[in-house]
């Protein structure tokens, strides 16, 4: 057999070959060549497309080990913050589905925690209280959203954006406070409710000891048996005992909350004024910061006829608003001792954020 019969088929063929050709023959390609140039110019193309894939990969990798690695940082803050602030809420059922953030408390699945952060809400049926051994216990009407904002050691912060809470506290003095969208009340050890609507208004009754409302430096003291209505961007008003006339609450409403004329204005105080018996020594002591210099002496002058002022303090230092003679006139009427209040409301003295 010649070799040119393997490369072009001339020549004398090998018998042997011949057979094996017929074996393969089926197997055999029958279209064109591809041009070599083409092939070349799809090889880059392909390393392009390796390139890519790889790249992305590495990207996905390295966007899989900071997600790794955010998640651990997040737990490990969490549980260093949970150390930090202190013990959780008790909550317990009272009555309905109250809801602490996404579990719901039922009659069967037993009582729950409030933790920071955490919102406490109970529909049109649903009543709840929360309990901290160490501060006091806290029960919440039906329709009312609370969230725990600070608990932390002397540090007990909650706030009520709507409803309303009966509080029972036997924590020390200004360690328990309650925000509302319209006021801060600073327990001075004591037993209130307190009531928010949905316009942010709220309303604060003392049953026991007494609390401090404040907003912007704008300060109420309300001890027991006495109640003071608080509005947003203007907060707390006058407090009042719950017994006074109907004509001397609607009066102060209006003096407090609604804008009147000069006239108006008057005609209000005087009705105060004149209806004013002893118990509303409490109203006439915060008009004296409230009203006008000219106004200042008729308010002191029917104060010290209802509750004489003690030693030291004199009707010049009144109307001047020195701070240490009003603390005195105040102390003087055994709503309790003012000091107090100076001590412990200087820990809440702090822009307190707004959160709802």
């Amino acid at each position: 057999m010649k070799d040119d019969y393997l490369w072009d088929g001339s020549g004398e063929p090998d018998p042997a070959v011949q057979k094996l050709e017929t074996a393969l023959r089926r197997y055999r390609h029958d279209q064109p060549a591809p041009a070599f140039d083409q092939v070349a110019e799809l090889r880059p193309v392909k390393q392009r497309w390796s390139f890519f894939n790889l790249r992305w990969s590495y990207q996905l990798g390295a966007v899989a080990a900071a997600l790794l690695l955010a998640v651990t940082v997040f737990f490990v803050v969490l549980q260093r913050a949970d150390r930090n602030l202190g013990a959780m809420w008790d909550v317990a059922r009272l009555e309905g589905t109250p809801r602490v953030g996404w579990h719901s408390l039922g009659e069967k699945s037993g009582p729950g925690k409030l933790g920071i952060g955490q919102t406490l809400v109970t529909d049109s049926s649903s009543r709840a209280s929360i309990t901290l051994d160490e501060t006091g216990r806290v029960e919440v009407d039906a329709g009312s959203r609370l969230r725990l904002v600070t608990n932390g050691p002397g540090r007990k912060r909650l706030s009520l954006e709507r409803g309303t809470i009966h509080a029972v506290i036997w924590a020390p003095p200004g360690e328990f406070v309650v925000d509302t969208p319209s006021a801060v009340a600073v327990d001075l050890g004591c037993v209130y409710s307190l009531h928010v609507d949905d316009s942010g208004a709220g309303l604060l009754r003392t049953t026991m000891g007494w609390v401090g409302f404040k907003l912007n430096g704008h300060e109420s003291f309300i001890p027991a048996g006495a109640v003071c209505k608080t509005r947003p961007k203007i907060g707390p008003g006058t407090p009042y005992m719950e017994d006074a006339s109907r004509s001397f609450q609607n009066a102060l409403s209006r003096f407090d909350f609604e804008s009147t004329t000069p006239a108006e204005r008057t005609a209000l105080l005087g009705i105060l004024l004149t209806d004013a018996r002893k118990n509303d020594a409490l109203t006439l002591w915060h008009l004296l910061s409230r009203v006008s210099d000219t106004e200042r002496p008729g308010v002191y002058d029917r104060l010290a006829s209802l509750a004489p002022p003690p030693a030291g303090v004199t009707r010049e230092g009144i109307l001047r608003l020195d701070r240490a003679m009003l603390d005195a006139w105040w102390s003087s009427f055994g709503f309790g001792d003012i000091y107090v209040w100076r001590t412990y409301e200087r820990d809440w003295s702090q822009p307190r954020s707004n959160s709802k």
